[in-house]
């Protein structure tokens, strides 16, 4: 039985339950909910104003006019043009055609070297290797053990051969936020490209693309109240990437495909909303951060995952030794909390975070690991009760745990 929403009368606040059992969603690093505000105003556009934005007549130039509206109100969000904003089918999408388009174009005049992460997210990693059976050259900077990469050490990775640097904004496992300014200004002091993937941090940080030197960036939509399956690339005025997607002219004859109007419309409205209510949004969460932290990590041998200060107000990670991550969100799922174990695009995988890895964590250590992310939708009521049913089930697992007896009896 899918759950049932309860939508307080401003439309923000959602409680969840089923069959009368409470259900607290905490894995907003994943995805969120559409927001009744967005879901209002993506409807027209599946019923009365359905026309191709594409086509000629009335019909589709009703559809065409509120397209361009969102590409200025999601330009604005970024300190962007509105000719910069490109729109995708999401952060996988974005990441690829930054990634591989300015390769290719920077290989042309020789530069054949592309500097990134140990802990980005799979979209940039795997595309790194795809290009690597290419002939392209990656380096792979270490995050070291608070997840936050040292501007120097990447300066100091630099070649004549570096085509792009590719960092991402805030890490989608475990929240910490990398010194992205600091990094563009080194970038455009040595010529070199970059893009960072901020689908985590659009919406819950400030982001000023031109202050910041960021040739491109990825966002997507699902992570702030918009729907799944649109996102957008922005790309600076001067910088011509390969098309990723042929076949026709949207998107300035950039990137094929007839443009999801509905979607694009939702994910502008929410990224309006997300940044205008972004301080108090913010400062809600870090208090449900610090109150949440704070009483974890009175768990014997539990510890917080990455720099405490500089990560988004509504991630938090963390590791229990002796206990296995699979066993824990069953668990905390049937008490009715939806959490995750790292990222949503590797849940299935049982081997342990390259994230949790990247950052020193011993493998067994790494497997009981713990990621719980909240939007502006959870209330502390909601980290009330995480913090009165998580540490019963770690205990629980422990007591069941022959690797937790070992450790207690300094056997491992």
């Amino acid at each position: 039985m899918f759950p049932r929403r309860k939508i307080t009368p401003k439309g923000t606040d959602i409680q969840m339950e089923t069959n009368g059992k409470r259900i607290v969603y905490a894995d907003n690093a994943a995805t969120t909910p559409v927001s009744p505000k967005v879901l209002d105003a993506m409807l027209p556009f599946f019923k009365e104003n359905f026309g191709n934005p594409s086509s000629l007549y009335s019909i589709g130039a009703a559809a065409k006019k509120p397209l361009e509206e969102a590409r200025d109100r999601v330009a604005a969000c970024l300190g962007a043009e509105p000719t910069e904003i490109y729109f995708t089918s999401g952060g996988s999408e974005s990441d690829n055609w930054a990634i591989k388009g300015a390769a290719h174009r920077m290989a042309k005049q020789g530069k054949t070297h592309i500097i990134t992460s140990k802990f980005e997210h799979h979209a940039v990693l795997h595309t790194c290797t795809a290009l690597e059976k290419e002939g392209f050259t990656v380096t792979y900077l270490d995050v070291h053990e608070n997840g936050i990469v040292v501007p120097e050490e990447l300066e100091a990775a630099i070649t004549d051969k570096t085509a792009l640097v590719t960092v991402m904004y805030a890490n989608n496992e475990i929240g910490t936020i990398q010194p992205i300014p600091e990094i563009g200004a080194i970038c455009k002091k040595h010529g070199v490209l970059f893009h960072t993937d901020a689908v985590q941090a659009v919406g819950n940080v400030p982001i000023d693309v031109k202050n910041e030197n960021i040739d491109m960036l990825s966002l997507s939509g699902h992570k702030f109240h918009a729907p799944k399956g649109v996102g957008a690339l922005y790309i600076r005025k001067g910088i011509t990437l390969p098309n990723l997607i042929d076949g026709g002219a949207q998107e300035r004859n950039r990137r094929a495909g007839t443009e999801n109007v509905a979607g694009i419309v939702g994910l502008s409205v929410a990224l309006e909303e997300a940044v205008r209510t972004m301080d108090e949004k913010n400062a809600k969460l870090r208090r449900m951060q610090t109150k949440l932290i704070d009483a974890i990590l009175k768990i014997d041998r539990s510890r917080l995952n990455g720099d405490r200060e500089k990560r988004l107000a509504g991630n938090i990670s963390f590791c229990f030794e002796g206990v296995e991550g699979e066993s824990l969100l069953l668990m905390l799922d049937l008490h009715g909390v939806s959490a995750s174990s790292g990222s949503a695009c590797t849940s299935g995988s049982l081997d342990p975070s390259h994230v949790l890895l990247a950052i020193g964590l011993k493998h067994e250590v790494a497997h009981g690991s713990l990621r719980l992310s909240f939007s502006d939708m959870n209330e502390e009521s909601d980290v009330d009760y995480i913090i009165e049913v998580l540490p019963p089930i770690v205990e629980r697992l422990r007591a069941m745990s022959p690797l937790w007896d070992a450790i207690i009896h300094g056997r491992a």
